[in-house]
């Protein structure tokens, strides 16, 4: 090893010489763009191309072009050959602006909630899918114009890292979860933990190492004197402070969260999607997990707070639709599960796969980025599955479902362009 000829290397202790191998790497890697210069990567969103904002609106691309000719709403940015594109600050001024104007759809085109309509909390829990369903749904909501808060339970702030956090490398201090909801009197409020991401609309809850000093603490107080923790009682009053700024919280809940933190996102759920896997063994874990489900949720009525969910709805993720065993799986959950069993499921996807190295998603990218087929294909078992999703919170609200008719009509039309793409080359 080169370095044992340097005598300033061979007089360092044991800790510095590691500390010096880490701080080698981690200059390489910055060197080479890898690495975060920051805690909050700062970076912005891409701008979407006509075609996307008149797929994400429902309306057609010739009507926002005319739009755009006569000077009514945001000015887009005009690329070469004199393409439009407008980021999603100014989709979201085109929503309003359209609202306004034609009253009849102002629901499709400003789908916040209305008074009389509850904020809908939604837990995603119970396998390793929960952090890419997590940040795609925050992510779709946030499109389609919801006002959207996710918070991330994980200690290791997996979901957080998607959106540009970097709290594992830079140590952090009360400025997760925990801060709102510890025990002692540093607990800030709600407000102050929450952070921007780069998607207008979309905020979050920072994940970290802090959240496993709040399960320690609890674990504490649930042996002494104190007995049970009012852990989630804390959960669902720290997320009242902010109710009023959102449609939709997204509770990230990874398997590593512990028992407090997840009972208190149970509790404070008005909705929970529950991952599953297409595979018989990944089912009995499914299973495993849904006898946790039944006793956190227990734990709370035996305290006397009753469980009303709107729904409880399973998802099957990293779906490979050529496999004969997975369809068969899948059968196996619809003949137990029924209508909770989600209709769309999400592929196992290489394009999904590497957006997620870039720490990005594909919402960030464009199909060049990895490959127009794949992307396309993903995309449009994203998109179905958060047109689920959001049909579902519609009906809560007592309002028609009409996402899952939005994205089938995407998709065909698509499918079209697509095919008139191959012909004309």
């Amino acid at each position: 090893m080169p370095h044992c000829k340097d005598p300033l290397f061979q007089m360092d202790t044991t800790s510095e010489r590691i500390q010096r191998h880490g701080k080698e790497l981690w200059d390489r890697l910055r060197a080479r763009g890898a690495a975060p210069e920051k805690i909050l990567d700062d970076r912005p969103l891409r701008p979407f191309s006509l075609g996307e904002v008149a797929e994400i609106l429902g309306v057609s691309g010739s009507y926002l072009r005319q739009l755009s000719i006569d000077g009514v709403g945001p000015t887009p940015e005009l690329g070469t050959a004199g393409r439009r594109s407008y980021t999603l600050r100014q989709i979201n001024e085109l929503r309003s602006y359209l609202a306004s104007t034609r009253p009849k759809e102002a629901l499709k085109f400003c789908p916040r909630r209305r008074e009389g309509e509850k904020l809908q909390i939604i837990s995603v829990a119970g396998g390793p899918s929960t952090t890419t369903t997590s940040l795609y749904l925050t992510q779709g909501l946030a499109l389609q114009g919801f006002r959207v808060l996710a918070v991330d339970l994980d200690p290791k702030g997996s979901l957080s890292e998607m959106y540009g956090y970097f709290a594992d490398i830079y140590p952090v201090y009360n400025d997760s979860m925990y801060a709102a909801i510890r025990y002692d009197d540093d607990r800030v409020s709600m407000h102050d933990v929450i952070r921007p991401t780069h998607f207008d609309g979309l905020h979050f809850v920072p994940g970290s190492f802090e959240l496993s000093e709040f399960e320690e603490e609890s674990s504490r107080r649930y042996r002494s004197k104190w007995g049970y923790p009012d852990a989630s009682i804390r959960m669902v009053e720290a997320l009242k402070q902010v109710e009023a700024n959102y449609d939709v919280v997204v509770i990230h809940c990874a398997p590593e969260c512990g028992g407090f933190l997840t009972v208190g996102a149970f509790e404070a759920a008005t909705g929970v999607l529950v991952m599953a896997r297409p595979q018989l063994a990944d089912i009995a874990k499914t299973v495993m997990f849904l006898n946790f489900f039944s006793h956190f949720v227990s734990l709370i009525e035996k305290a006397g707070r009753s469980v009303n969910y709107d729904f409880i709805k399973f998802l099957v993720t990293r779906h490979n639709p050529r496999d004969v065993s997975e369809q068969e799986a899948i059968a196996l959950l619809r003949a137990s599960l029924g209508d909770d069993l989600l209709t769309a499921t999400v592929w196992e996807s290489d394009a999904i796969r590497e957006a997620g190295l870039k720490n990005r998603s594909l919402y960030e990218l464009s199909a060049g980025a990895v490959g127009r087929s794949a992307y396309e294909q993903a995309m449009e078992t994203l998109n179905s599955t958060n047109a689920e999703v959001m049909d579902i919170i519609s009906e809560v609200w007592g309002r028609p479902p009409m996402y899952v008719l939005q994205a089938s009509r995407s998709t065909a039309e698509g499918k079209a362009n697509s095919q008139s793409r191959g012909l004309s080359k």
